[in-house]
């Protein structure tokens, strides 16, 4: 029998999320039901063997030879504007930390936010999502700005489900290191930009990873960057969001990220990168990464979740069996493709086998796991 499954957390996590609050997500957070299309984009993180000194400057060695992902592009993905400045990330890893170094070309420097916890995005900001165990639960975001400010949360699970965003939470040992490249909020000239280097330790990390520590080699995490960037007015003297003529309130921001998420929605992981760590020595030829093949199926599963969530909308219920949802397609990808579906008194379960023999479970909530 199918089992409905609680979702696992640690002692300290179930402790902060019984005291957790609401927290208010931005236009990106409430959930289009716009069915996963191109696949995430991906990154092998390899061991730094040199200490890094977290300072924004990435001018250790081994961020010289670390390779930069692609470049960040609109949040919808394919067919929407090039972002307006280049943003990109490098990534290594050591027993102790998991590193993001980031680029982002900016000729207006501006933050004003500076106390921890606030609502980041409120400025122009760089953001870091990160699923360790690949179940779009347990999850965990940071938010930064141009003045180091943070915003560290836990979420349970996505908005879309009702998750509650954890602002108690924190990356205890947490170091941040900015350089800019400009002068922050002085509108009088142009800038060039500013880095990031970020090191977040393992043993929070590890709070809702598949084991404690480091990951293994070749374990793959998903991660997802984000960049937030307003319009900005200088007439002044001093920097102000433009604001729409007709409402009086600012432009909507712009959302560029490294894995598109199909949706002005960052709060869909199943769409963040994958990243698998490697023990390969920065620089030095690393295994090509491939996307594991069982993959085709989840997604497959995930397109059968966003139709259920559309006939709840439409209906009032849930659906009891496939034939309400729609033709199902017989394969995904090259994989024969034959769900399963079990609808009980408090929800709903997906399954199916992957090519691997595993079984691929999908829950109400979004909840996705894997069983061999």
């Amino acid at each position: 029998m199918m089992v409905m499954r609680a979702p696992r957390k640690t002692a300290a996590i179930a402790l902060i999320v019984s005291l957790a609050v609401l927290a208010e997500p931005r236009s990106e957070a409430r959930g289009q039901q716009v069915p996963p299309s191109l696949e995430p984009r991906h990154y092998v993180a390899q061991r730094t063997t040199q200490a890094l000194t977290i300072d924004g400057h990435l001018d250790e060695s081994d961020w010289h030879v670390a390779s930069w992902t692609d470049s960040f592009i609109d949040i919808q993905g394919a067919g929407m504007p090039a972002p307006r400045h280049e943003t990109r990330a490098k990534m290594l890893w050591d027993d102790g930390y998991f590193y993001v170094a980031v680029q982002l070309d900016e000729p207006h420097l501006w933050a004003t936010l500076t106390e921890r916890d606030s609502v980041i995005f409120y400025d122009n900001d760089f953001e870091i999502f990160i699923d360790p165990d690949d179940d779009t639960h347990e999850y965990y975001e940071l938010e930064i700005n141009a003045l180091g400010t943070e915003w560290d949360l836990f979420l349970p699970l996505p908005y879309r489900d009702g998750g509650r965003a954890v602002d108690a939470w924190d990356i205890a040992g947490l170091r941040v290191g900015i350089a800019l490249d400009g002068t922050l909020n002085d509108p009088s000239d142009t800038d060039r930009g500013w880095s990031l280097e970020i090191a977040m330790p393992w043993d929070v990390l590890e709070e809702v990873a598949r084991h404690p520590g480091a990951p293994e080699s070749g374990e793959v995490w998903r991660v997802n960057f984000s960049r937030v960037q307003w319009q900005l007015d200088a007439s002044s003297g001093s920097y102000a969001k433009i604001l729409d003529a007709n409402t009086g309130t600012p432009l909507p921001e712009d959302n560029w990220v490294w894995s598109p998420q199909q949706a002005i929605n960052m709060h869909r992981p199943e769409h963040w990168g994958f990243v698998r760590f490697d023990d390969a020595p920065a620089g030095t030829p690393a295994e090509q990464f491939e996307i594991g093949v069982d993959e085709p199926i989840r997604m497959a599963l995930r397109e059968l979740y966003y139709r259920q969530r559309a006939f709840l909308e439409q209906h009032g219920r849930w659906a009891d069996s496939l034939s309400e949802l729609g033709e199902i397609p017989g394969d995904a990808g090259s994989t024969r493709f034959a769900p399963r579906l079990e609808v009980t008194s408090s929800g709903w379960l997906l399954s199916a086998s992957g090519p691997s023999g595993a079984t691929i479970y999908l829950r109400h909530d979004s909840k996705t796991w894997t069983e061999q």
